[in-house]
């Protein structure tokens, strides 16, 4: 199959967040077939991921979370390359969501946090979450350090 149909192309578009031009070339090389074109793409953002982990991104995010209660909290800050990606909704979600996972999963450094299953989404670890999200932006982001509050507890050194 040579041409795909740009009905093809805006469909799958809007459910990866993907580069049109990348979009195009996946739903070719999958000829036709959006299962398989979008798992091409999700390889081809972790190859982006991968080439991007070398930039610096000190500008970015501070978000915090508090439980609907008040006894939970968490404060996360999250770094990207730029001010035009902080402030897309995509990544201002993202961070949102980091915070409640910290504030509901107790993770105790970035590393273990990213290994952890989104509680949003249980198909996919926060790395996936992550990942896909540079795909989509373009630019190195990184969760930088976050901290977990809750009443009553020890505190950590």
């Amino acid at each position: 199959m040579g041409k795909v149909s740009i009905e093809a192309v805006k469909a799958l578009r809007e459910k990866t967040g993907a580069p049109l031009g990348d979009v195009r070339s996946a739903l070719e090389e999958a000829r036709g077939d959006e299962a398989k074109a979008a798992e091409l793409l999700k390889q081809k953002g972790f190859e982006h991921a991968l080439k991007r982990q070398g930039r610096t991104a000190s500008l970015g995010r501070v978000e915090a979370y508090s439980h609907h209660d008040g006894r939970l909290g968490a404060i996360v800050e999250v770094n990207c390359e730029t001010d035009f990606v902080a402030r897309l909704p995509e990544f201002q979600q993202f961070c949102r969501d980091v915070a409640m996972q910290i504030a509901s999963q107790n993770p105790v450094e970035p590393t273990d946090l990213l290994e952890q299953p989104f509680i949003k989404d249980q198909g996919q670890t926060i790395t996936q979450y992550l990942t896909s999200l540079i795909a989509k932006t373009g630019e190195h982001i990184v969760v930088r350090r976050f901290r977990r509050f809750a009443l009553g507890e020890e505190l950590r050194g």
